[in-house]
């Protein structure tokens, strides 16, 4: 399979009721970022303080070149709990999602994921975002 460029991976949760302190005791590990309902924020950086309209806990990926998306993925779900009793609590409880971002080089054509990381984002009930990018050549 051709090369993916570079490529990102996000484990986000969203909810009204989301306490990100409880959260991340549940889950056993530190978000990126993470904001409750009625706090203030300044996310994305450069904007003025807002309020949260929503909780929001995610734990992010650096961005990397290459094909690295499975093991991105791996590694974010590695961090945290493996206890799946959490997890089925968790995703009743919250919208949860592993959104990533993936940059397709001139010749890619597609990008896999191995079985284990497809059963682990499963057996958590954690639904599967891509958002698949591909810069065309400029023009002559």
């Amino acid at each position: 399979m051709p090369e993916i460029a570079q490529s990102s991976a996000s484990l986000r949760f969203f909810g009204d009721d989301l306490d990100p302190v409880d959260l991340t005791r549940l889950l056993g590990g530190k978000p990126t970022y993470a904001i409750g309902k009625g706090d203030f924020h300044t996310y994305p950086p450069n904007r003025p303080p807002r309020i949260a309209l929503t909780g929001f806990w995610r734990l992010s990926s650096e961005y990397e070149a290459g094909d690295q998306l499975d093991r991105q993925i791996a590694d974010i779900l590695a961090t945290l709990t493996s206890d799946l009793s959490v997890w089925a609590a968790l995703v009743l409880r919250f919208k949860v999602d592993m959104f990533c971002g993936v940059w397709l080089g001139e010749e890619s054509r597609g990008l896999g994921l191995t079985p284990q990381t497809l059963q682990k984002l499963g057996e958590r009930g954690i639904k599967l975002g891509l958002d698949i990018y591909h810069d065309l050549p400029e023009a002559d």
